[in-house]
């Protein structure tokens, strides 16, 4: 395999990890109410005989500052709906008027703030490992490279520098994406 292939494959996989990074990211608590704190809530409809996104049984929506609606397109599904997120470890108990459901956002304490952040930090440190993994199989595969001769010692060793630079671009992506939640997070 060419170097520029390798390097690619490489990146494509950090850029995966990033990307899933972030996405876990937005439905980690911060005191202010988001719609992406429920778009992981996965529903199980018995009417429907499936489990289904929360956005795909309804519109999900924040209303008066820190209160997240959830207006569901058919009315029998509420229940359903209303069971899944207290299910999800949100820690906030959803409220039911028969028409939607209203989940109040209340303030972080100072201790699950510190908890959060924590936790921010090991869903970042998870992918950091991601993109090191990936970085080792791409240096690997140069080294197999080098030794059947297939790639040339001098582009292995530019390979390995491109992939480190590759490499150390992702991590700092990483950290950003971290650091920038947790300060969200420490925001009262």
């Amino acid at each position: 395999m060419a170097v520029d292939q390798i390097v690619s494959k490489a990146e494509d996989v950090m850029k995966k990890a990033v990307e899933f990074l972030r996405s876990e990211l937005r439905g980690v608590r911060t005191g202010q109410a988001s719609a992406g704190l429920v778009d992981g809530i996965k529903v199980e409809v018995e009417s429907y005989g499936s489990t289904m996104g929360l956005k795909e049984l309804g519109t999900v929506a924040v209303a008066e500052g820190n209160v997240i609606m959830i207006k569901p397109f058919d009315p029998s599904t509420l229940k359903d709906i209303q069971r899944a997120i207290e299910k999800g470890d949100l820690g906030i108990n959803p409220q039911n008027d028969g028409k939607v459901i209203r989940l109040p956002v209340p303030p972080l304490s100072s201790e699950r703030r510190e908890q959060l952040v924590n936790h921010v930090k090991q869903l970042a440190e998870q992918q950091k490992i991601t993109i090191r993994n990936a970085r080792r199989d791409a240096n690997k595969e140069l080294e197999a490279g080098k030794k059947d001769k297939s790639i040339p010692e001098d582009d292995v060793k530019k390979g390995e520098d491109r992939v480190q630079k590759v490499t150390d671009k992702f991590v700092k992506e990483i950290d950003d994406a971290a650091s920038e939640k947790a300060k969200e997070i420490q925001e009262v």
